[in-house]
């Protein structure tokens, strides 16, 4: 069986207003996500903002994860640097701090090719003493993981599984084919794809790492637990609840506001509504929505019969 099933939140990172790490809404979050019912935290992923932070931001949100899970689930810490010293620096803190396995992009900004993608993983995981999941991501790298270097590395045990937030359900399929073909019962295949959960977890899934995860973690391990008794009906009706929750991120006017606002700001937005985090600050350049977007998620929140606070 897998290591790492089920729901794995990629955790945001609660902020001050002065955008310092809140440690007491951090742990406020990480309480609600284990409240929920997750199988796993996701630390320092994209919701979690981490291309944003300092390494001393990086280094005090992954301790207060790692502290308040208290071994109650593995927690993997997102290592996402453009080039192979740098994560490596981070891999070091994770070790240092407490986490249960790393996540790794392939390089970016600098131009590289699969070789380097697969030699930048390989020396990653020669440097670890923890387990290494790859990020495919490669609308924010440039570039899609090769479907036979990921069956390589697996084979060869380099890599402990992936995180497929490609979009690309095709080779998704293709990737779970291959890894049965070699039985590697023991990799690791999550989807990112948080709107087809259930359609990732019939074709194979080992869990999910939903960012709406983090305002409805409940919501994703009951879709899970239909679809591990097989009610796809059951799953598919609570996907589509989750779907409609997910026009939270359609609060912002798209023509202007893109990315990374309108899905973390909305998730922290969310959060904030929800009482679980104290502000929905997020950082610099993004920015926090105004009260009629803040509205527009309050609506989408109350629709889906969550607990909005304020």
């Amino acid at each position: 069986m897998s290591t790492y099933t089920g729901v794995i939140p990629p955790v945001v990172t609660p902020l001050t207003e002065d955008g310092q790490v809140d440690r007491s809404s951090l742990e406020r979050l990480v309480q609600y996500l284990l409240d929920g019912g997750v199988d796993g935290l996701f630390a320092l992923g994209s919701s979690g903002e981490t291309v944003f932070l300092t390494d001393a931001q990086r280094d005090m949100a992954l301790d207060v994860i790692v502290r308040t899970a208290a071994g109650a689930v593995p927690v993997m810490a997102g290592c996402i640097e453009p080039a192979t010293p740098r994560v490596l620096d981070r891999v070091r803190a994770a070790e240092r701090l407490g986490a249960d396995a790393t996540v790794v992009t392939a390089p970016f900004y600098v131009i590289v090719g699969p070789y380097e993608i697969e030699r930048h993983l390989r020396a990653v995981s020669a440097a670890s003493s923890l387990p290494v999941l790859a990020y495919d991501i490669p609308v924010c790298v440039g570039r899609k993981l090769p479907l036979d270097m990921l069956l390589r590395l697996a084979a060869e045990g380099v890599l402990a599984g992936v995180k497929d937030s490609s979009g690309d359900d095709v080779a998704f399929r293709q990737l779970r084919i291959g890894l049965d073909d070699q039985q590697d019962a023991g990799f690791s295949l999550l989807t990112g794809h948080e709107l087809v959960v259930d359609g990732m977890l019939l074709a194979g899934a080992s869990g999910s790492v939903p960012g709406l995860g983090n305002v409805d973690p409940a919501g994703y391990v009951r879709l899970h637990s239909y679809a591990d008794k097989q009610d796809w009906a059951g799953a598919r009706t609570e996907q589509e609840r989750l779907g409609r929750l997910f026009r939270i991120v359609d609060a912002p006017d798209p023509a202007t506001t893109a990315g990374a606002t309108r899905g973390v700001g909305a998730f922290k937005t969310a959060l904030h509504l929800l009482g679980v985090i104290d502000s929905p600050t997020v950082s610099l350049p993004m920015r926090t929505f105004d009260d009629a977007e803040t509205g527009r998620v309050r609506e989408q929140l109350e629709l889906a019969g969550l607990d909005v606070r304020r």
